[in-house]
């Protein structure tokens, strides 16, 4: 009988990574719209609403989260059917994978970040009061919280780094955050005000607070935008 638990691995000898992931008879795992490579002909790839819950509920709660944060509307459920099959998938973005094992610990992962999910687990969008919701530029007036048992695969722009908090607090540049405990408190607001937050050009930063942990990544793709825009047509 099939626990719906992820056999995965990570292919740390390329330079850019795949996950294999390994689906018994029945189970099934939870992967991030386009992010397929190839799978076995005994996986089943099926577009489900991204959202929890059933009903003309579920529906309006996928379209208010990608009308707000925009996030996608669908999310692609893989099912091994009649045989173990495997399935590969990638990140969008250059950079490393981060796993998260969920029980005790639970997660709130930024917009974007979210890679696989195992049928053993789930998650709900928390809803972010109006300022977050305005100043974060990523997550929305919603951001995803894990919950349950099972693994959870986060994609970063660059290399991983954690820090661990101890009732203390940290600032972090919002665009650098991957994933953060539920423990933690947060507090996204401009850097020592606004006029000083576009003379410094940290713009929108995210303040932990509490003891728990703060997955981070090295780049920044808004920095390496705004890099690439001159290079660009103007199209005038």
């Amino acid at each position: 009988m099939s626990d719906n638990r992820m056999n995965y691995t990570i292919d740390k000898q390329m330079q850019f990574p795949l996950v294999d992931i390994e689906l018994e008879d029945g189970e099934k795992v939870y992967i991030e719209r386009g992010s397929m490579v190839y799978h076995s002909t005994s996986i089943n790839l099926n577009t489900k609403v991204n959202a929890a819950g059933s009903g003309i509920g579920k529906l309006m709660r996928a379209v208010g989260r990608s009308i707000s944060s925009g996030e996608s509307f669908w999310i692609t459920e893989a099912q091994a059917k009649g045989e173990t099959g495997h399935l590969a998938i990638a990140p969008s973005l250059p950079g490393e994978i981060l796993h998260l094992e969920l029980g005790d610990k639970q997660y709130r992962i930024n917009d974007g970040k979210f890679l696989a999910m195992d049928g053993s687990a789930s998650y709900s969008m928390k809803k972010q009061t109006l300022g977050r919701a305005l100043l974060s530029g990523t997550g929305g007036f919603f951001v995803m919280t894990t919950s349950g048992q099972g693994t959870v695969l986060c994609n970063a722009y660059g290399s991983i780094k954690k820090i661990v908090l101890d009732d203390d607090e940290i600032t972090i540049d919002n665009n650098h955050v991957v994933a953060w405990s539920t423990d933690l408190s947060y507090d996204i607001h401009f850097d020592n005000g606004f006029i000083q937050s576009i003379g410094t050009g940290e713009g929108v930063v995210n303040t932990f607070k509490g003891s728990g942990e703060v997955y981070i990544q090295s780049l920044n793709i808004e920095t390496f935008a705004s890099r690439l825009d001159k290079f660009l047509p103007s199209g005038d």
